[in-house]
């Protein structure tokens, strides 16, 4: 479904709904500064959660770990942050505005924006080559490192220059050794952890897609020596599977997903394979998830660098080597927007307009059950009538305390429903004068507006059904 001027509706529906808001906004706000409201966390944390378990909790090959975001500077310079961190940087010429100078299709769009007089066919040409050379009217290209830099201890000196992490990857490859001593796992096995990273990057946008602090999700999965290209090539396929079911499993249409594979001049240095999973959001298509194989490059260099040994030594064999490293890597914050964009769904029955004649219907997120921040709400038909909210209270102390559900008793019974399918709550439970006489409520499902007759003694059996449902879907679509 083509819904026109989506993005602007899904930051519209994210702010007045509580899922995003813009941070520090009383104070006129922070350029790409994001807060995630009560229903923000609460699907972000879902994502998170269903990660983790199917990751971590469901396998015996993975373990967790949370590292600090403060590390010993001496771990970017091994990994190759501070020498090869960086990306190319333009300042416009009139308004002094800082740009990637790789991203053309930005560059186009503030001269066309700012300067419409400077544009024309030749310069869009010219624009459209960046990395070929000077930008006309831009500076010069220069390499601007992304790291966060602070300060530890009382004196701003480059001797106690530190940085926020500008990855979540190395702390699992400092702590490599610790793991494998205290955990008691052997390659091939992986470590994941869920957590801040940050960049200064020069231009962030789109809403939560790219900032300067976002989230990560990833997994750094340890393999013996490769005797062959294809021993890694099949733990690297594995993997590329695996990232599309998960996909899958947060609801995103696939044929919105494509595999890029990028090049050996474009790849991280460490990499000797990358593959992009983009995703065709509202402002086009962009990296969602990435893939990579570092080789044993992390685990070598820190051993070189710190004076450690980092190779993993076979207790059978005796055998000692650095392992080689598989890295699935999914962004949080990316994650969540990708759901919304897909999960956004609008009915145009002109019998029944949102606001007059002008709008939907009824706006609806499409939330799998299992991402939804409320898995149900619960009203009584009105609310000056006390049996039917004494009732009502009752189901829903009940029901909050084994899932996350709402109460809400404000305005009429339509507009509620249209406030929860905004929300993505998948079920609205009514109680009405019946329910006083057959102790049974109206279950109305957000999706398909179709209603049921459900015992109150069997609602929390209706709800465990849905949660069952997702944790088969879940399990029959695991790794091999």
């Amino acid at each position: 479904m083509q819904i026109e001027n989506l993005m602007e509706k899904i930051v519209s529906l994210a702010k007045r709904r509580g899922f995003v808001y813009p941070g520090s906004e009383i104070y006129g706000g922070l350029a790409n500064s994001w807060d995630y409201g009560p229903l923000g966390v609460e699907l972000k944390n879902n994502i998170k959660k269903l990660w983790w378990d199917r990751y971590v909790h469901r396998r015996d090959d993975i373990v967790g770990l949370d590292a600090a975001l403060i590390m010993n500077p001496k771990v970017w310079e091994a990994s190759g942050h501070v020498a090869t961190f960086s990306d190319p940087l333009v300042e416009c010429e009139q308004c002094h505005e800082r740009f990637r100078s790789d991203n053309a299709d930005l560059l186009l769009e503030h001269v066309r924006e700012k300067h419409p007089g400077k544009t024309n066919k030749s310069s869009d040409t010219e624009i459209s080559g960046v990395g070929f050379g000077v930008i006309p009217g831009f500076t010069p290209p220069r390499q601007f490192n992304l790291m966060l830099k602070t300060f530890l201890g009382p004196a701003e000196e480059q001797a106690n220059a530190a940085y926020f992490r500008p990855e979540t990857a190395q702390g699992m490859f400092v702590d490599f050794k610790q793991v494998i001593e205290t955990s008691r796992k052997k390659p091939p096995f992986g470590i994941a952890q869920i957590g801040k990273a940050f960049r200064n990057e020069i231009t962030p946008g789109n809403f939560i897609f790219r900032t300067r602090e976002f989230e990560q999700m990833e997994i750094e999965y340890f393999i013996p020596v490769p005797k062959s290209d294809a021993d890694w090539q099949a733990y690297f396929e594995k993997w590329r599977r695996e990232m599309l079911e998960w996909m899958d499993l947060l609801g995103l249409p696939l044929d919105k997903v494509h595999e890029v594979e990028i090049s050996a001049e474009e790849r991280a240095h460490y990499s000797k394979r990358t593959i992009d999973f983009e995703y065709d959001f509202p402002f086009g298509r962009k990296e969602l998830y990435g893939l990579a194989y570092r080789t044993d490059f992390d685990l070598k260099n820190h051993e070189k660098a710190s004076g450690t040994n980092m190779k993993y030594r076979d207790q059978e064999t005796g055998e000692e080597y650095w392992p080689h490293v598989i890295e699935p890597t999914w962004g949080v914050d990316r994650s969540v927007l990708a759901v919304l964009a897909a999960s956004y769904a609008e009915d145009n029955d002109p019998k029944r307009p949102l606001e007059g004649d002008r709008g939907p219907s009824r706006v609806y997120l499409k939330l799998p059950f299992r991402l939804a921040p409320y898995k149900a709400a619960v009203f009584p038909l009105l609310a000056n009538k006390p049996d039917l909210v004494g009732k009502a209270r009752t189901i829903y102390e009940d029901l909050r305390r084994e899932f996350m559900v709402d109460w809400d008793d404000r305005g009429n019974i339509g507009k509620r429903y249209f406030s929860q399918d905004e929300i993505g709550t998948p079920y609205c439970i009514t109680v009405d004068f019946d329910s006083l006489k057959n102790d049974d409520v109206t279950v109305r499902a957000r999706d398909t507006a179709i209603q049921e007759r459900v015992k109150v003694s069997a609602l929390a059996d209706f709800l465990r059904n849905q949660m069952f449902r997702d944790h088969q879907t879940e399990t029959e679509e695991g790794i091999d």
